[in-house]
This record gives C-alpha cells, sequence and structure tokens, in this order.
C-alpha cells in the first residue's frame, strides 16, 4: 500500500535514488489491480493489463543502469483510456464489443510519447462505452467490455464521466497516473466523482489521432493523477505527442510562439498575488448546500495565497443554452469522424474485413449481442450520428459557430471585464447513485461552456461531503495550461494533501438503514 500511495514524482525521485526498481512498482500495482479492482471491492476500473507490462518494466530499469534515463516519468507506471489505441499485445474497444479480438496495428501518437518518455503503460482504463455517446438514458462507466466501474469512496455512487476507469483507477491509488479524454465533461466529472485531479487542455493541445472520436472540435486526451505535479509532469509528456498531419482543427489551434510546456517548472511557490480569480454563481442552477459551503471554505484557502478574488463575475451560458446545438455539432462530427476512425482501423489488421465499417454496423452489432444490454443503454445517438451527412449545408455549420461564439464570448467578457485570469466554481455536486434504469443524474456542472469553447479547464478535490468526495473547476483562457496548473498547485498546498488527496474508503453504500 505505501507504494501504491506514492505520487508519480516520489516514485521518480525513489527510482533515481536506487530505493526501489520499475519492476518492483509495477509488480505492486499489479497485485493490488487484482486485490482491489478484481476481486474485493471490485471497482472495475482497469479493462486489461499489459501482458508485458513487467518486461517493459524490467528494461527501464536496464536502461537506467545503463545510464539512459529518458526523464522524469522512467519507469513509472501510466493507465491509458481504453478509446486510445495500443497495440498489440494490448487491445482498443472504446468499451464495446464490436472489435472483438482485433488490436489496432499501431498505437496513437501521445501513447508513443508516453512511451518515449520511458512510461511503462500498466494497461488500459473501462469507460462509458463510446465515450457516453452511444444512447440515453446511460449510466457513467458502464461498458459491455468491461462492465460497470464503481467510484472507489462510496461502491453504489457513479464514478462519473465516461474517463471513469481513470479517475476511479486513480482514486483507488492501482496507478499514480492515467489518460483520460473528454468531449465535454469526461475528464473533470470522473476525477470530481473520484476525489482526484484532472485537466483538460485546450483542444488541440495534445495530439487527438488514434482515438476514437466525438467531435474534432472538442475531443482532447487529457491527465489525471492525485496532484497538481503529477498533472504537469503527464501532460508535460502528452503534449510531445506528434500528430500525423489529418487533424486540421489541431493544425488550426496552434499553441503560441511563447508557450511554454515545461509545466512542473512553472508550478510556483504556492503564492498567487499575481493572480486575478473570478467566482461564478449561478443561481439558475440548483445548488446542493455542503458542497456550496464546501466551495466557500476553498475560496478562503485561494484568498489566503494572495489571489485577488472577484466575486461574482456572474453566470456562464448553461446547458439550456448550449446543449441542443451541441447535440447537433457532436452528432454531426461523429459520424464523420468515425468512419474515417474505422477505415484506420480495418486497414491496419489482418482482421479487417470482419471489424465495422460504419456506426450502422455498430448498432447492428449492438442490437445482435445480449452482452451490449440494448434494454438498459438505447442507441439513439449512434443512429443519430449514423444519419449525419455534409458538412458544409444543414444546420451543422451555424450550431459549431453559435455554440463557439456563445461559449468563447461569455467566458472571454468574464476574463477581460473583471481583469481575471482564472474562474472557480464548484464543479458538481457529490456523486449520484448508479443507476441502470433511469441513467445518470448530474444535476448541475460548471465545465460545458469550457468544453464547447474548446479551452481548458482543471478539477482539484476540495474535501468530502458525506464520505463522498467534491471538487473545484477551474476554467481559463485558451493556452492557459500552466496558469491553471499554477492555481491547482497553490490550492493543494492551501487546503493540504486530508481535503485533495482523500483515501477511498470502499463502503458499499450511503444511506439510513430500515
Amino acid at each position: 500500500m505505501e507504494v501504491a500511495e506514492h505520487s508519480a514524482a516520489t516514485l521518480s525521485s525513489m527510482l533515481a535514488e536506487g530505493e526501489i526498481s520499475a519492476v518492483e512498482i509495477a509488480a505492486v500495482l499489479i497485485d493490488r489491480i487484482d486485490a482491489v479492482d478484481v476481486r474485493g471491492p471490485a471497482v472495475r476500473s482497469v479493462l486489461e493489463l499489459a501482458p508485458d507490462a513487467l518486461d517493459v518494466a524490467a528494461e527501464r530499469d536496464a536502461e537506467r543502469r545503463a545510464g539512459r534515463v529518458r526523464g522524469p516519468l522512467h519507469g513509472v507506471p501510466v493507465l491509458v483510456k481504453d478509446n486510445i489505441d495500443t497495440a498489440a499485445p494490448l487491445h482498443t474497444t472504446a468499451g464495446s464489443l464490436v472489435f472483438g479480438d482485433c488490436a489496432p496495428a499501431t498505437d496513437a501518437p501521445l501513447v508513443t510519447a508516453l512511451r518515449a518518455a520511458g512510461a511503462v503503460v500498466l494497461g488500459k482504463t473501462n469507460l462509458s462505452e463510446w465515450a457516453n455517446f452511444r444512447g440515453r438514458p446511460s449510466s457513467s462507466g458502464w461498458s459491455a467490455a468491461g462492465g460497470q466501474t464503481r467510484n472507489p469512496h462510496v461502491l453504489d455512487r457513479s464514478p462519473g464521466g465516461s474517463s471513469a476507469g481513470s479517475g476511479a483507477a486513480v482514486a483507488a491509488r492501482l496507478a499514480p497516473l492515467a489518460v483520460g479524454t473528454e468531449t465535454d465533461g469526461s475528464i473533470i466529472c470522473p476525477a470530481a466523482a473520484c476525489g482526484v485531479a484532472g485537466l483538460k487542455p485546450t483542444v488541440g493541445l495534445v495530439s487527438r489521432t488514434g482515438i476514437v472520436p466525438i467531435s474534432w472540435s472538442q475531443d482532447t486526451a487529457g491527465p489525471m493523477a492525485r496532484s497538481a505535479r503529477d498533472i504537469a509532469l503527464l501532460l508535460e509528456v502528452l503534449c510531445r505527442a506528434v500528430d500525423d498531419g489529418k487533424d486540421q482543427a489541431a493544425r488550426r489551434a496552434r499553441r503560441p510562439e511563447s508557450y511554454r510546456t515545461d509545466f512542473s517548472a512553472l508550478l510556483g511557490d504556492g503564492g498567487l498575488v499575481d493572480i486575478g480569480v473570478g467566482v461564478v454563481r449561478d443561481t439558475r442552477a440548483p445548488g446542493h448546500p455542503a458542497t456550496a459551503a464546501m466551495f466557500e471554505s476553498a475560496l478562503e484557502a485561494l484568498a489566503a495565497t494572495g489571489a485577488r478574488i472577484v466575486d461574482p463575475v456572474g453566470a456562464l451560458p448553461g446547458d439550456d443554452e448550449l446543449s441542443d446545438r451541441e447535440l447537433t455539432v457532436l452528432t454531426s462530427e461523429f459520424g464523420i469522424g468515425a468512419r474515417a476512425y474505422f477505415e484506420s482501423r480495418a486497414a491496419g489488421s489482418p482482421q479487417g474485413a470482419r471489424l465495422a465499417r460504419t456506426l450502422d454496423d455498430v448498432v447492428a452489432h449492438i442490437r445482435a449481442e445480449p452482452a451490449e444490454r440494448v434494454d438498459l443503454f438505447a442507441t439513439d445517438l449512434l443512429e443519430l450520428s449514423a444519419r449525419s451527412g455534409d458538412l458544409d449545408a444543414g444546420a451543422y455549420p451555424r450550431a459549431l459557430e453559435e455554440n463557439r461564439r456563445v461559449a468563447r464570448d461569455a467566458l472571454d467578457e468574464a476574463f477581460s471585464t473583471h481583469a481575471v485570469d482564472v474562474l472557480v466554481a464548484p464543479a458538481m455536486p457529490p456523486a449520484w447513485p448508479i443507476d441502470h434504469v433511469l441513467g445518470d443524474h448530474l444535476v448541475t456542472a460548471a465545465w460545458s461552456v469550457a468544453a464547447v469553447a474548446g479551452y481548458p479547464s482543471a478539477t482539484l478535490p476540495m474535501g468530502m461531503v458525506h464520505g463522498l468526495p467534491v471538487g473545484v473547476a477551474l476554467l481559463g483562457p485558451a493556452w492557459s495550461e500552466a496558469r491553471l496548473l499554477r492555481v491547482l498547485h497553490a490550492l493543494e498546498h492551501a487546503l493540504g494533501a486530508a481535503r485533495t488527496m482523500p483515501m477511498p474508503a470502499f463502503e458499499t453504500s450511503i444511506g439510513v438503514s430500515a
């Protein structure tokens, strides 16, 4: 447990000092995954272990003995969400059974970057099937391939968001680092629900090639960990991913010339005297009193860092202003993007002829396969996406332009009018009960406007409510990852580890007995 509890930064230092080997770390975590994820509480966050993980760890140890250290993550384990391509012996399923036993021909560029940095890819994490874009209602963290991921704090509660396995695994101390993906909330939601840190980067910072797509205007991969420093270390590697040049949206979203990616060197000393923090107050959304009280204490901690607090900066566009147009954007882009992804999978596989080529194929598979549980999880989003047509006509161009304008104008105005660097709000109330009949019960959330705008957002635990973690959400302008991490780092120190790194209790349930 001591090894499992350590951060990536601590493990990196221990490896450098010869206090532990990469093989020892990997072996401890593999044993813990068996004890916690498979047996014991059965969190079900890890979908597949890498059969070669111990061999790769041994190679990293041999390289270290020979004086070749690739970077701070050399020998440090990382888990990767299972909608991110990994070549054999691992697989990539998006949580579906449609791909069978076929693996992608190559790793996604971000996985190549992780391996090049010396990280040990320990395995793949479970997710909401098709990144929660299969049908409504849905239960976050459920997939036909992996079953239901559970919240490690209270097992009958949702792990939140489609990167559920990544968030739950880091919270359960199964790995210090995990990679998630987000279209709208799929990093921030599970991080907040499971009590870990997460950062959704500016769209275009991290390569999306080799990721099962939903939306090229909103998709991105990002880091999940238990500390701001670990988030910084992982993001430094993820943004080294070399794209294949086919991602036009990423090419248009070019990093500023002055943009720095040495995030861990920019974390600062905990002081924020030069930072303005705007507090988002939304009286339209139903509040949760205990979460609101925790948020007020987090604001006091931020003020203690020297940050200039502007309270309030008003409300931001909510789901009622964004969701209808967003659905048009996502279904249109998913239909086109999925076809391209399926073509690449088929071309790279000897069994390519029997793989899905269209979303219609996926829907037919789901209807024919009892384990896909069409009785509980519909296929309406897949069907809508399958019918998407020419992106230059119809409602799509107007929906994309209008949603981006509304989201970006609202954020840009908040930053400029109040001269603040970041915006803060409660990320969400505590995690809701898992419900395979009615689906997810998320009442209010702080991340959608940043997701639609393509701007970065982050979250950090700020305390516990009824045994469940609640997080604070930070929103920033485009390319402000270093600033967000600096604020996360300062807040982490101001609040203390007891609040920002909660230990999971694996409680069975919350409630009153009869």
